[in-house]
């Protein structure tokens, strides 16, 4: 097996651990809420929570980084963010160029400032 993937044995382990239980449970909400209205109160105010939990989830990485992101100066970290954000809103909204541009600043300055 290739070294960049690293310990099989660690795979495995993340595969069962990590990826498996949380998909039953995605499984099991596209099953129950499969016939929900979109619009309907719950699942505004679910929405309302969890785009609360990602905020928070955010500002506490940039605040608090763990790891390898410590080492990222915080100018750095909060332009990536800055720019990740402005990626989705030119994009009309789109998640992934929001993701992607945000992850692109931060290699970029990562690599020109080190």
């Amino acid at each position: 097996m290739p070294d960049f993937l690293g310990d099989p044995r660690a795979l495995l382990v993340l595969v069962i651990a990590g990826f498996l239980p949380n998909e039953v449970w995605r499984m099991l909400g596209l099953w129950f809420g499969g016939g929900l209205d979109e619009g309907s109160e719950l699942l505004v105010w679910v929405r309302a929570v969890a785009t609360a939990i990602l905020a928070g989830v955010i500002a506490q990485i940039l605040l608090q980084p763990p790891g390898a992101l410590a080492s990222v100066q915080d100018w750095l970290r909060y332009g990536a963010v800055a720019a990740g954000f402005a990626a989705f809103m030119v994009t009309k909204r789109s998640i992934f160029a929001g993701v992607v541009g945000g992850e692109m600043v931060m290699l970029a300055g990562k690599g020109w400032f080190g």
